[in-house]
């Protein structure tokens, strides 16, 4: 009995599952935790800014 068609199949399967779960997960950019959670703050803080600017420029909002 020859399996190699069902086998072959199987690890076709088997990397295209292992690709699609790794879809959502970040790529690892070479960062210690508490360099990529600084990183995260900072660029948090600039959205902020910008949101808080944004308001101030609007004259309708009370």
């Amino acid at each position: 009995m020859t399996r190699g068609n069902q086998r072959e199949l199987a690890r076709q399967k088997a990397a295209k599952k292992a690709n699609e779960s790794g879809k959502g997960k970040r790529s690892d950019d070479g960062l210690s935790a508490a360099a990529r959670k600084q990183r995260d703050a900072e660029i948090m803080q600039q959205k902020q800014k910008k949101a808080n600017g944004g308001e101030k420029d609007n004259p309708k909002s009370k």
